[in-house]
Parts: C-alpha cells; sequence; structure tokens
C-alpha cells in the first residue's frame, strides 16, 4: 500500500485525499447529521404537543366530577325503575308475569281476552324487552280504559302495536244458529303489550365446567 502510494503523483495524492474527504462527509451526513435532525425534530414536535396534552387532560379533570355525577344519576335512575321491570329469572317466566298482569287488567275492566301469543324477546341495553300479543274483545270505553291503563301501570309497560276491527252487526241481522251469545261486543282489537325485565348475563364456560365437574363427581 505505502509503495502504491509512493508512485503517485502528488497531483494524484491531492486527488485520493479530496475524494476520501467527501466520501467522509456523505458518510458523515447520513451517518450522523440526519438521525441528529430527525432527532431534533421529533422532540421539537412532542414539546409542541405537550402543552395541548397537557390543557386536554386538565379539561378531562375538570369534568371528571360532573361525569361521575351524571353517572350516579342514571344508576339512580336505573335503581328507581327496578320495582317497574317484570319479575322473573327467564324470558319465559318474565312473558307469563306480563300475561297474567294485562289478563287481570283486561278483566277488571270487562274485556275478554280471547287469544294470547308471547312473543321473542328483544335486548334493550341492559334490559330485555318482553312482548306479547293478544286479541281482545270489549265495548268501546272499556278497550280504551284497558289502553289507558296499561300506559299508567305501576309497571313499566309499553303498547307497541293496535289493531282495530269493528263488531257492530246491523240492525235486524239475527244471531247465527250455533255460535253461543256473547258478551255485547263493537270492537275487537290486536294488542302487543311489551315490558321490560333485567337482562340475563350469560354464564361464563369455566363456571359451567366447574359445575358439570360438581355435578359429575356426585
Amino acid at each position: 500500500m505505502s509503495n502504491l502510494w509512493r508512485r503517485l503523483s502528488k497531483r494524484e495524492r491531492g486527488l485520493v485525499i479530496l475524494t476520501g474527504l467527501i466520501v467522509l462527509i456523505f458518510v458523515a451526513k447520513y451517518a450522523v447529521l440526519t438521525p441528529f435532525l430527525e432527532r431534533r425534530e421529533w422532540v421539537r414536535n412532542q414539546l409542541d404537543s405537550q402543552p395541548q396534552l397537557l390543557q386536554k387532560n386538565l379539561r378531562y379533570l375538570a369534568q371528571k366530577e360532573a361525569l361521575l355525577s351524571a353517572l350516579e344519576t342514571a344508576r339512580a335512575q336505573i335503581k328507581m325503575q327496578e320495582p317497574k321491570l317484570l319479575t322473573g329469572d327467564t324470558p319465559s317466566v318474565s312473558a307469563s308475569d306480563l300475561q297474567e298482569t294485562v289478563q287481570a287488567m283486561a278483566t277488571r275492566e270487562g274485556t275478554q281476552v280471547i287469544t294470547t301469543r308471547v312473543l321473542n324477546p328483544e335486548p334493550a341495553g341492559s334490559f330485555s324487552k318482553i312482548g306479547i300479543q293478544l286479541e281482545i274483545g270489549g265495548q268501546i270505553q272499556q278497550i280504551a280504559s284497558l289502553i289507558r291503563g296499561i300506559e299508567t301501570a305501576p309497571r313499566l309497560l309499553v303498547v307497541d302495536e293496535i289493531n282495530v276491527r269493528s263488531l257492530f252487526r246491523p240492525i235486524g241481522f239475527p244471531q247465527p244458529q250455533g255460535v253461543p251469545q256473547l258478551p255485547a261486543q263493537n270492537l275487537r282489537i290486536s294488542l302487543t303489550v311489551a315490558g321490560f325485565a333485567r337482562a340475563q348475563v350469560p354464564s361464563s364456560p369455566k363456571a359451567d365446567n366447574q359445575n358439570n365437574q360438581s355435578k359429575e363427581g356426585t
């Protein structure tokens, strides 16, 4: 290597040294300077965003008490509604409770429940919406009183759907033979009534396995 260097002329040695310096500058730029500049830019961006993040956290802390108060109010309102919910640990038991409640109200108002059908439960947040469909016959005033009683009942009940069919008999129209004499009715309605019950929390597979193992052990 030293022999090669001695053979080079003074001008060639200068070119070699200049080339080496250029390579060294490029290496320093991309290996040292560029990462340093990128790091400095990242630090500057972090410093610029910190005041905004701090202000956001301060706003959240200022609203924390209001949020906790609103949460407690919501929990209290849900607690107040619990006595108005349907009883029962399963949707079928809750539907039976709803049937008994509406049947008692219909009897009290003098209407006749002709058919009843239980509808599939629907999720409603942390509750289950339990519905039944009834066909009821009665006088106009009796039907109106029944609907008003359902909507103002101590239980949380709603009338989802109502279809009315008139049963007015024309004057002089004879009673068909073989048809039993029913109480006087001039309206027949199809009524969908819904109540609410607490949604059942599904049991975890781990708990089910433990229960099965305990049963097998016994």
